[in-house]
């Protein structure tokens, strides 16, 4: 029973990330999460 909880949870927190990423992306975010606040080269912006 144990193995079926954690395997459910495991699906949900995979999931919620692929959500996730899909959203950002189709909003079109080139570089989710980036640590530069989008002004690195990759992500497009002309901010620096």
């Amino acid at each position: 029973m144990a193995d079926i909880i954690v395997g459910v949870i495991l699906i949900v927190v995979v999931g919620s990330a692929c959500y996730y990423i899909w959203k950002e992306k189709k909003k079109g975010r080139k570089c989710i999460g980036c640590p530069s606040s989008g002004s690195c080269p990759k992500c497009g912006s002309k901010k620096a």
